[in-house]
C-alpha cells in the first residue's frame, strides 16, 4: 500500500521532455524554441531558468494532484434533476460576477510545497461562502489548516493530495479560516512564504520542497475571536460535477468557482500567456489543482479562465487560459465542489 502510494507521487517529478524525437531532460532554450515552432497561436512557452537547476522532487513541489483517486477518495456526481433553460454566455468572470468577493481576485501561493489540493479545495469554498452571503462575508478559508491536519486521508501533504478527499474532510471535520503568509488577522495562515515559481519576479526564487507541517488544532496567538474548535467551517453539501462543459458552466454561474484537476505535461511549465493546449507528443508527468472562475473565446478558440497557485507573477498575473470543450489534460472529467 505504502509502495503504491509512493510511486503515484512520484509521478509529479518531471524529468524530461520527448519533443518529435528530441530528448529534452532541462528547460533549455532549445526546448522551448522547439516548443513555439510545433505550437499554434493559442499560446507562447517561455524559458524559464530555474527549473534547469532543480531536482526531480523540488519540481515535483509545484504540482500535488494526485489524478488517479482511490474509489473510497470519490464524491458523488451532481445532477440536476431540473433543466435549467437560462442561456449561458459566450464569456463569464466571476471577478466581475462578484465584484465584491474579494477572495475571487486574489491570487494565493502554494510555496514550494505540493499543497495545490488543498489550495485550490479552500479557494473555491473562501469564494462560494462569499457568493452564498450575497457578497457580505469574507471569510478566508485555510489551505494551511487542511494541508496540515487532512492527513493520510487526503494524501502526503506537501507531496501530493486528492482533492475529492479535502472535500470530504471539510465535510466531516471543519476547515479553519486562515489567510496568506503572515495574515494573523486569521485563525489558521499559511506558513510559508510566497516565492517566484520559476519565474523572476517580486519573490525569491523557490527552494527546496517543504516538509509538511504538524497538524496544530488552534489559532494563531493574534487571533483572539474564536477558538479553534469554534473557528471551524463545514460545507453542507460536497459533489463532483459530470464531464460536461455545460454543467460545468451552470455551476459556476449558479455558486461560484470550482476546483478542477488536470494531468500536467511538461510545456505547461512554460506557460507565459495564451491559451493552453498540450503539445500531443509530450507525455503527462504529474497532477495539477487549480481554481476554473470562468471560460471565454479568444479568435475561434474556447477557453476556461483559470486561477493557479503560483503568486501573481506567474503566468497572465497568476491566471491561466485553457482549451475548453476537449477535456484538454483531462480538466473536464476531475470539476469538483461544495456548498456552504
Amino acid at each position: 500500500m505504502r509502495k503504491s502510494i509512493v510511486c503515484i507521487l512520484l509521478l509529479g517529478c518531471l524529468l524530461s521532455a520527448q519533443v518529435n524525437g528530441f530528448n529534452f531532460t532541462s528547460f533549455s532554450e532549445k526546448f522551448v524554441e522547439e516548443l513555439n515552432k510545433r505550437l499554434n497561436s493559442t499560446w507562447r512557452a517561455a524559458r524559464y531558468e530555474h527549473f534547469e537547476k532543480m531536482d526531480p522532487e523540488t519540481l515535483q513541489g509545484h504540482l500535488g494532484a494526485l489524478i488517479n483517486e482511490p474509489l473510497w477518495a470519490k464524491l458523488p456526481i451532481k445532477h440536476d434533476e431540473q433543466s435549467n433553460d437560462t442561456p449561458i454566455p459566450e464569456s463569464f468572470d466571476s471577478r466581475e460576477q462578484w465584484p465584491n468577493c474579494a477572495s475571487i481576485k486574489q491570487i494565493r501561493d502554494q510555496s514550494t510545497c505540493g499543497s495545490c489540493w488543498a489550495f485550490a479545495a479552500t479557494e473555491t469554498y473562501t469564494d462560494r461562502i462569499c457568493i452564498a452571503s450575497n457578497q457580505v462575508l469574507q471569510t478566508s478559508i485555510s489551505s494551511e489548516d487542511l494541508l496540515e491536519c487532512c492527513g493520510l486521508q487526503c494524501g502526503n501533504g506537501c507531496k501530493g493530495g486528492y482533492p475529492s478527499a479535502a472535500w470530504k474532510y471539510m465535510k466531516t471535520r471543519g476547515v479553519s479560516t486562515g489567510g496568506l503568509y503572515g495574515d494573523d488577522s486569521s485563525c489558521k495562515p499559511y506558513v510559508f512564504p510566497p516565492c517566484d515559481h520559476h519565474v523572476q519576479g517580486q519573490y525569491p526564487p523557490c527552494g527546496n520542497i517543504k516538509p509538511t507541517p504538524k497538524c496544530v488544532k488552534q489559532c494563531n496567538p493574534q487571533y483572539t475571536e474564536k477558538t479553534y474548535e469554534q473557528d471551524l467551517h463545514h460545507p453542507s453539501k460536497v459533489y463532483q460535477l459530470p464531464n460536461n462543459v455545460e454543467a460545468i458552466q451552470r455551476e459556476i454561474m449558479a455558486h461560484g468557482p470550482v476546483q478542477a484537476s488536470f494531468s500536467v505535461a511538461a510545456d505547461f511549465l512554460t506557460y507565459s500567456s495564451g491559451v493552453y493546449i498540450r503539445n500531443p507528443q509530450l507525455k503527462y508527468e504529474g497532477g495539477h489543482s487549480v481554481k476554473i472562475i470562468g471560460w471565454g473565446v479568444e479568435g475561434n478558440t474556447p477557453y476556461w479562465l483559470i486561477a493557479n497557485s503560483w503568486n501573481e507573477d506567474w503566468g497572465e498575473k497568476g491566471l491561466f487560459r485553457m482549451l475548453r470543450g476537449q477535456n484538454e489534460c483531462g480538466i473536464e472529467a476531475q470539476v469538483v465542489a461544495g456548498l456552504p
